[in-house]
């Protein structure tokens, strides 16, 4: 779809923060009463911006009544997380419930499969050292490839940084993505009881870069701010009344026993630029005027241009519905 041209600049996310809530509360609405027909919608809330805004949103178009809320810590959670998550439940009034998913996890072999994977690029591991995946710098500045590496402090802390064997690293994710598909089982429990929707809560920068597990976080019924830039999301945060722990607090995976920000693992630069590096490519502006607006190199922005085109590529499958070796026609005019 052709977007309207409109001139780029470091303003181009600012918002009528009043007016875009109450269109997207009165959407949600709709979907969730008219379209999905449930009674209220159940949000995970991590103690991160996106869970705060979406539960936020969710209070303000339905009723804290309509709402209910899920703190689903395991062991390599940040104690804020928790602190935080509940605090926003408590502020917004909704019912909520803390479930401590380690367990699930541990009988799952997620911690012992992603420590075995761990040990077999730095065999002195142990599962009590702080550890966390991480790729190398701000990658606008070098046309390295993306190579992942185990970060892991030692009992005397020391840091030791080791390159991941493509085994190891596959291994790892598919052992830590237990967590996001723990978590979601358990929101479809509530869900179902409820007779509930549930809430994904990507927002725009983590939705079109293929930022979430399949069937994990992906997974949803209704994703209120998809349409949202990063930097648009703690702003609507903000104007929703959300906590000022969560609006001072940086992104985090949360995801290790080391502190993980979303640029280690996945994001080419921070959030703040990289939200305007999608804008100015998804309206069409040339490497040459973005670079001159935001500081950047032409060679820079162009290699940015092209890690979000890679990324899309690359995590289409995620996206993806199941297919249909066949049509099954009957069932089209009771799609939504």
């Amino acid at each position: 779809m052709q977007l309207s041209k409109k001139e780029f600049s470091k303003n181009v996310l600012e918002l009528d923060l009043e007016k875009k809530t109450q269109e997207l509360c009165q959407n949600l609405k709709e979907a969730v009463v008219q379209k999905l027909k449930r009674r209220g919608l159940v949000v995970a809330v991590s103690g991160g911006i996106d869970s705060a805004c979406c539960v936020a949103l969710a209070v303000r178009a339905l009723g804290p009544k309509r709402v209910f809320g899920l703190l689903l810590p395991e062991k390599d959670s940040s104690h804020e997380s928790v602190t935080y998550g509940r605090k926003l439940c408590e502020k917004l009034g909704i019912a909520h419930t803390l479930v401590d998913i380690a367990p699930i996890l541990e009988a799952a072999g997620c911690y012992a499969q992603r420590d075995a994977a761990v040990r077999s690029v730095f065999p002195e591991f142990h599962a009590e050292m702080p550890w966390k995946i991480a790729m190398h710098g701000d990658r606008l500045g070098t046309e390295q490839l993306n190579i992942f590496y185990v970060v892991v402090e030692d009992k005397q802390g020391q840091t030791h940084k080791i390159r991941l064997t493509p085994q190891a690293y596959l291994q790892i994710v598919a052992a830590t993505n237990f967590k996001q598909r723990t978590r979601k089982m358990l929101e479809y429990y509530h869900a179902d009881r409820l007779v509930y929707a549930v809430v994904g809560t990507p927002n725009r920068l983590e939705y079109d870069q293929g930022f979430f597990v399949k069937l994990g976080d992906g997974a949803a019924d209704i994703k209120p701010i998809a349409s949202l830039y990063k930097t648009q999301t703690y702003a609507m945060a903000r104007h929703l009344g959300v906590i000022d722990e969560i609006l001072n607090r940086e992104p985090t995976t949360d995801t290790y026993s080391m502190e993980q920000s979303q640029e280690d693992f996945y994001f080419s630069v921070h959030y703040s630029k990289l939200d305007l590096i999608l804008w100015a490519k998804n309206h069409e502006v040339s490497p040459q005027e973005a670079a001159h607006v935001l500081g950047y190199s032409e060679a820079q922005i162009q290699r940015a241009y092209e890690d979000i085109e890679q990324k899309r590529r690359s995590t289409a499958y995620l996206h993806a519905p199941p297919l249909l070796l066949e049509p099954v026609s009957e069932l089209e005019p009771f799609s939504i």
